[in-house]
C-alpha cells in the first residue's frame, strides 16, 4: 500500500531504471524527536478508510507504475538489525501487489505476505503465484507467536493503528528480531519535484511536505515502546512522463477524487512536464525513509 498522499522493483521492472545512491545513507537516533502535527483533514474522517481501500480498484496500475526500492535499502535493514535477510523468516505486512515481497524473496529471505485488500491480493497472486500470501491486517496478524525474524511494512504502516500494530509485531517477532518500516518519499530539494508537489498540493488541498515530516519515531509509535533508528537512502529512476503520471494517479489522494477532478490535473501536469522535459522522460528522485526497531535478544 502507499503513503498518503504519496506509496514497491515493480514486478518485471527493468533494473536499469534504478540508480544507486549518490551519497552514503545517513543514520540518526529518533526516539526523542519532537511530535509533528499533520495538516487538518479537508474531508470527512471516513475518507481515510476510503483511501486505505482505494488501491484495490487500481492494483494493476499500481503494480505497473510504482517505484521499486534500491538494494542499499536492504543493506541498511541488515546493518541496523545486525542480522542477514538471507535465510530469515520475514512477514511483509500490507504487501499490496508484492513489490517489496519480491525484493525480499530475491534477497534470500523466506517471506510470507499479509494483505487485506481483495484487488491487491488478486494482483499479488497473478504476479507472484509461488509466494505465500495470507489475508489479514497489521492490527490483527494471522501469524503465530515468535514465528518470524523480521516484520516489514513497505508504504503501509500509516494504515495501521499503532496501539494495536506495535503489540502485534512484538508478539510475532522472535527474540532479537526487527520491525522495519519504510517509505519512498519525494526528494523535495529537486526543483522540478518541488514545483510539481506544489501544484499537486494546490489542486487537491494537501500538504505534500507533511509526508516526510510525519515519518518519524514518535508518529510511528506514539507510546514510545519501540526504540527506532532512522536511516535515509537516496535513489532515482528515469521513466517516461506517462509512467510518472500513472504512478501519481495510483496514489490514494487521486483515487478517491472524482475522475474529472483527477483527469483535469493529470492533463495539465502532462503539459507542464513536457515543456520542462521535451524528450518525454523524467528522473524521479526519492529518499527512502527507514525506521527500524529491534526486540530484546
Amino acid at each position: 500500500m502507499t503513503t498518503p498522499p504519496s506509496a514497491h522493483p515493480t514486478p518485471g521492472a527493468d533494473p536499469t531504471t534504478e540508480r544507486t545512491p549518490t551519497e552514503p545513507p545517513t543514520t540518526e537516533r529518533t526516539p526523542t524527536e519532537p511530535p509533528t502535527t499533520e495538516p487538518a483533514p479537508t474531508e470527512p474522517t471516513p475518507t481515510r478508510t476510503a483511501r486505505a481501500h482505494s488501491f484495490n480498484t487500481a492494483a494493476a496500475q499500481y503494480a505497473a507504475n510504482r517505484p521499486s526500492y534500491p538494494p542499499a535499502l536492504f543493506d541498511a535493514i541488515e546493518d541496523l538489525a545486525g542480522h542477514p535477510l538471507p535465510g530469515s523468516r520475514v512477514a511483509d505486512i500490507g504487501a499490496g501487489t508484492g513489490i517489496a515481497t519480491a525484493l525480499l524473496n530475491a534477497r534470500g529471505a523466506d517471506v510470507i505476505a499479509v494483505e487485506p485488500g481483495d484487488g491487491m491480493a488478486a494482483q499479488f497472486r497473478r504476479t507472484l503465484p509461488a509466494l505465500p500470501l495470507v489475508r489479514g491486517t497489521g492490527d490483527d496478524l494471522p501469524l503465530a507467536d515468535a514465528s518470524v525474524d523480521f516484520v516489514t511494512y513497505a508504504q503501509a504502516w500509516h494504515w495501521t493503528d499503532p496501539a494495536r500494530a506495535v503489540p502485534e509485531a512484538l508478539r510475532v517477532l522472535r527474540p532479537g528480531g526487527a520491525l522495519a518500516l519504510w517509505w519512498n518519499t519525494d526528494a523535495l530539494d529537486v526543483p522540478w519535484i518541488a514545483e510539481a508537489a506544489a501544484r499537486t498540493g494546490r489542486h487537491f488541498g494537501i500538504d505534500i511536505s507533511a509526508e516526510k515530516r510525519n515519518v518519524n519515531a514518535r508518529a510511528a509509535d506514539p507510546t514510545g515502546r519501540l526504540d527506532f533508528t532512522r536511516r535515509t537512502v537516496r535513489w532515482s529512476r528515469r521513466v517516461p512522463v506517462d509512467t510518472h503520471l500513472a504512478n501519481l494517479a495510483s496514489h490514494s489522494v487521486f483515487l478517491v477524487h472524482d475522475e474529472v477532478h483527477t483527469a483535469s490535473f493529470l492533463a495539465a501536469e502532462r503539459e507542464h512536464l513536457l515543456r520542462a522535459f521535451p524528450d518525454g522522460s523524467v528522473e524521479e528522485v526519492y529518499e527512502v525513509v527507514l525506521l527500524l526497531a529491534k526486540t530484546p535478544a
